[in-house]
């Protein structure tokens, strides 16, 4: 019999919690898109200008830009984690995927607020 002695990891709950929280969040804003979309078809300049001019449509697209990178992160370690076996290497995508993603964060930012 194999006794397993738990140290305090959760053994990837934590992170599949949060990958199932951060995909929710992000099908709630698809689906508010894809029911702005079906309100009003064909938009235009002046209507996103118009929808993102607000507090809180710009506010709930940073959430869910910080979701899709969160969500990004766990599955690209994951993977990293799995198939890269030298540590060297798997350090280093793991540094160019962090960077790179708060680069993303950095550009919403200034894009959302106009910064």
């Amino acid at each position: 019999m194999v006794s397993r002695v738990v140290v305090g990891a959760h053994y990837g709950l934590r992170d599949w919690l949060i990958q199932r929280v951060t995909a929710g969040v992000m099908a709630l804003g698809i689906l508010f898109l894809a029911v702005y979309l079906a309100l009003h078809p064909h938009p235009g300049y002046e209507g996103w200008r118009a929808l993102f001019s607000s507090g809180p449509v710009r506010t709930f697209s940073l959430l869910f830009l910080v979701c899709l990178y969160y969500h990004a992160w766990i599955g690209v370690r994951d993977i990293a984690m799995d198939y890269i076996k030298p540590v060297w290497l798997r350090l280093l995508v793991h540094v160019l995927v962090i960077l790179t993603l708060i680069a993303y964060a950095i550009w919403s930012v200034q894009i959302l607020w106009g910064l």
